[in-house]
């Protein structure tokens, strides 16, 4: 699949809910109170609940890696933490991911995404490069 700087290769909003924190702790081992116990998170200082920053780093890449062709080789994936993914007990929370080719050469096409809860972006950097 040829790409184009500036193209828009996939665009994503995933609804969290606190079962899917649940979920996510029991498939990763990452079972911190701060992920599902609201008066743990309100002793620490934190405003809620928060998503697993893995759990939102994953949701990320999985938007751009359902948009790519079967086989497409990830090179690498990083990103940095900014701002944390509370999760509202009936709300929820809607993470949005819009993936955009940021840079194309003979070897690796880089993708940004943002990504965002609200009007925040929660993670930055966030960068995944694919091969040729």
């Amino acid at each position: 699949m040829p790409f184009t700087v500036g193209d828009v290769i996939a665009e994503r909003t995933v609804h969290l809910t606190r079962e899917s924190l649940v979920r996510y702790a029991g498939a990763s081992g990452d079972f911190n109170p701060i992920h599902y116990r609201d008066d743990v998170a309100a002793s620490v200082g934190l405003p809620g609940v928060l998503a697993h920053g893995m759990l939102t780093m994953g949701i990320a890449s999985s938007v751009v890696v359902a948009a790519l062709e079967p086989g497409t080789r990830i090179l690498d994936y990083g990103v940095r933490f900014t701002k944390p993914v509370v999760v509202d007990p009936v709300d929820g929370a809607d993470l949005h991911v819009i993936a955009t080719v940021g840079a194309v050469d003979e070897t690796a096409t880089r993708i940004d995404l943002k990504v965002t809860f609200g009007e925040t972006t929660v993670l930055v950097k966030a960068q995944l490069r694919i091969a040729a």
